[in-house]
């Protein structure tokens, strides 16, 4: 057991909180800038979940193709043999993350558990005892999540969950870019954009009590009626707290 959980003894020390966000996207844009192969990029944004994230410890990226959940990306072999587990259980933050809209979140497995299945598993032969799903849109539909995974209970929180939440929009650009095989310049223009986007989407699920394609909507729809990017609009979101600019008109859905 010791084995599988330290498989990256040279990496993060465990708990998540480690890393300045900052240089951690700088480093993980910097792969892919340089046109890593897409097995490496996947890696380095899961070991950068470990990096960021407060109380991840694991991380991988699993992707639906036809009908298959695929790994593609992994912090470390613990990480691999736990979306091996949430397979054969059929059940798990993983697999809902790509089927749901919404993010799986359960901070303590040892508690009853929306996936008692796999959270039997994990607990007899991982160290494994929360968990995280968020999915991410691949050519505009549901095909992948990000994962993360906590050694300690109730270590996940709202902070970890809007880390997670920017760095999945930011793999999300990566996985879509890698898909249709654009180049570097217009991978670094898509992920510098779409990680603003993804933080904003955050700040009005938060703030407004959106879903997250309500909210992606409502900025998209700004974005039209003002005639101005979308990535400024976020960008205003972000640095106003929530407000959205205005053109004369309420856009936000009613009861918000």
């Amino acid at each position: 057991m010791a084995d599988e959980s330290n498989a990256g003894a040279d990496g993060p020390p465990p708990g998540g909180q480690k890393a300045d966000p900052a240089t951690v996207f700088a480093a993980l844009a910097e792969i892919i800038y340089q046109g890593s192969k897409a097995n490496e990029m996947y890696s380095a944004i899961c070991i950068a979940a470990t990096l960021i994230v407060r109380g991840c410890d694991h991380a991988s990226l699993l992707v639906l193709d036809n009908d298959r959940y695929v790994a593609v990306g992994a912090s470390d072999r613990l990480a691999q043999r736990i979306d091996e587990l949430e397979r054969r259980s059929g059940d798990g933050p993983c697999i809902d993350a790509i089927e749901e809209e919404t993010p799986q979140i359960d901070t303590d497995l040892t508690t009853p558990t929306h996936w008692p299945k796999l959270a039997s598993v994990l607990l007899a032969e991982t160290p494994v005892r929360g968990a995280m799903g968020f999915r991410l849109l691949v050519d505009k539909r549901k095909g992948a999540a990000l994962n993360l995974f906590s050694d300690t209970p109730n270590l996940f929180d709202a902070e970890s969950a809007g880390r997670a939440a920017v760095l999945a929009s930011f793999a999300s650009v990566a996985i879509n870019a890698v898909a249709k095989g654009e180049d570097a310049a217009s991978l670094r223009r898509g992920l510098l954009s779409n990680r603003e986007i993804g933080k904003a989407v955050g700040v009005l699920m938060l703030l407004h009590d959106m879903t997250e394609e309500q909210a992606f909507d409502l900025l998209r729809r700004h974005s039209q009626g003002l005639n101005i990017k979308l990535a400024d609009v976020a960008r205003e979101v972000i640095e106003k707290r929530g407000q959205l600019p205005s053109n004369g008109k309420n856009l936000l859905p009613p009861n918000t």
